[in-house]
Parts: structure tokens; sequence; C-alpha cells
């Protein structure tokens, strides 16, 4: 996967402004101004957007991601259909949270980024209410901001869900958020730091659930093995963990019942920007997403987080070319 790193070598445009200015230092300095203009350089992965000139003139499509595994896996899902197709893209992954990734999305930064339909509404429109599939992708592209579009939503779907140990759960009979919010002043939860603020956070289950932890602990690694390693070490006794995780399973672990629907619908849908996704490039990506289902989520998530440890861009490729998308 394209990662981008700081080019240390020596800046081009110094040497011609030497040599310019042996000879014609009133003709150097315009030269050397747009020289540098055009050379962009710098570490920073969201400070390389392009200008407006080059966006319309094309170029690769940059297809990011959060900072967790699926998202990845899903990031080099559609950059290789992408270029399978005929349309040169990259990636750019780990970027981290929605509320960084959206800013990216509208400073151009990056052209598209999986996303999850629930979620994404509730972001852009903080008095969502919306809960089914359904009604949230009605709602949703209402909600987007202009500049910005969602594309059709896959069947797959990976939802956060609050997990426990079985011993935590046959200790306080725990089988569902609603059991779990009598006995949530005796409980450490953890999850994603913006939890905290989000609606289908801490705000929804104390508003849905009365349940105000007795310690909130944010752990920054999507519910993966950091966030297992402290449930399973009773550092915390209840986690968000995505239920397409094939850690659930892995360490025999209990996803509560979410009767109030907390967490809504997240079926997964492309963010992308309006400007830079062409009608080809729209046709490759449903394409994707009309293939894409929950199991192959699941499949994909063990690839990489399991024993098997492959590279998110080789399962990528792999999924493309059993689902006949590849080039």
């Amino acid at each position: 996967m394209a990662r981008h790193r700081t080019d240390r070598r020596r800046n081009p445009t110094v040497t011609i402004y030497r040599r310019l200015a042996r000879r014609a230092a009133l003709v150097a300095v315009p030269v050397v101004a747009l020289a540098l203009s055009a050379c962009g350089g710098g570490s920073n992965p969201l400070s390389t957007a392009p200008a407006s000139g080059q966006a319309s003139a094309g170029g690769p499509v940059v297809v990011g991601s959060a900072n967790f595994t699926e998202s990845e896996i899903l990031a080099d899902i559609y950059a290789g259909a992408l270029n399978g197709a005929g349309v040169q893209a990259t990636t750019k992954t780990g970027i981290g949270s929605r509320e960084v990734y959206v800013k990216a999305l509208q400073d151009g930064s990056i052209d598209a980024v999986p996303d999850y339909s629930g979620n994404l509404l509730r972001y852009f429109d903080k008095n969502a209410t919306a809960v089914s599939a359904a009604d949230v992708m009605k709602a949703l592209p209402a909600a987007t901001p202009q500049g910005l579009a969602v594309l059709d939503p896959a069947n797959a779907e990976d939802k956060d869900s609050i997990v426990v140990t079985q011993a935590t759960a046959d200790k306080y009979g725990l089988k569902t958020l609603a059991d779990l919010g009598k006995v949530c002043d005796q409980i450490s939860l953890g999850m994603p730091p913006e939890a905290k603020d989000r609606p289908q956070g801490l705000p929804g289950l104390k508003a849905k659930y009365g349940c105000t932890p007795k310690q909130f602990v944010p752990l920054s690694d999507g519910g993966g093995p950091v966030t297992i390693k402290a449930l399973l070490d009773n550092q915390i006794q209840a986690a968000d963990v995505f239920t397409t995780s094939p850690l659930i399973s892995q360490n025999h672990l209990v996803t509560l019942e979410d009767p109030q629907n907390n967490f809504a619908a997240q079926q997964v849908v492309p963010l992308v920007r309006t400007d830079r996704i062409t009608d080809k490039a729209k046709g490759v990506l449903n394409k994707v997403q009309a293939a894409l289902t929950t199991a192959d989520l699941v499949k994909l998530n063990d690839q990489v987080s399991g024993s098997a440890k492959q590279d998110p861009k080789a399962a990528a490729d792999a999924w493309l070319k059993e689902k006949g998308l590849a080039a």
C-alpha cells in the first residue's frame, strides 16, 4: 500500500537557483519562485492536497482509510478495483478517526474513504434518529456536506458492539446493554477516545440504558488486540469491538444485545469528493459494494489480524480476484 515518506534528497530547485543566479539574477528569482511553488514538500500526508487546477486535470484517486485494520483493507480493495478498471488510484491509510479523515476529504488530501452509514449520519447530523438500514440511507445524502457524497451501500455491515468476557457475563448476568446499565457503575468501559462525546458512545449508552461507567478508558486501536488484552486482563470489564472482528469468537467473548438500537445500522459506504470521482470510478466502486458481504469482512479481518498475518493489500487483491473484480 502506498505510504507517504519525507524525501530527504537534495532539492533540485536549489541547484537550479544557484546556476541561474550566476547567469542572470534578475531572471532567476521568478523562475525559482515558480519552481519552489510546484514542489510541495513535507512529510505530513494530510498537507499535500492538490491545487484545484491539478484536481481538475486528473491524477490518481487517493483512497484514504481510518486507523484500524478493516478500513485499511477496504481502502486497498477500492484502490485495487479502480486500478484494475483503468482508473489510477493510490492509498493513504491509517489517517485517524472520522473527525480527521472527513477534513482530509474536504481539504483535498484524499478523494474517497470507506465509512459506515449509521455513524456517518450521526457525525453529520447529531440530531439524527434513523437506526434501520433503509432509514439511515434515506437520511444520509441530505446530511452530507456539499462537495461530498456517499455511493451505494454494501450488504456488508460492521457495527459497534459492547462485548464482555464470559466470566463477566456470568458474574453480572449480562445478556443485553439494558443488563449492563444496571451494573454500569461497577464497570470500566473501553471505547475509542471519540466515543466520549459521540451520540452512540457514552451519551447514547447513558440516555438509552442509564449506563454511566465507573471509568471510561480511551483505547485507540479500534477494538483490536490492545482492547482485547485489556478486557482479558480485567483492566476493563466491557469494550467496544466491531461485530466483524474475529477476536470476538477467537476469545469466546459475549456480545451484548442492543434492544434500543444505540448502535445504528452500519453498512459499508464509500464517502467521496464529487469533483474527483468520475462516473466510471463510481461504477467501479458500486460494483465492489454490490459484491461485499459481512462474511467477507469477517474473513478478511481474520486473514489480516489472525494467525495468518496477511498483508492488507494482499488480502484485498485476493478478494478482488475471487469476486472477478481484478484486472
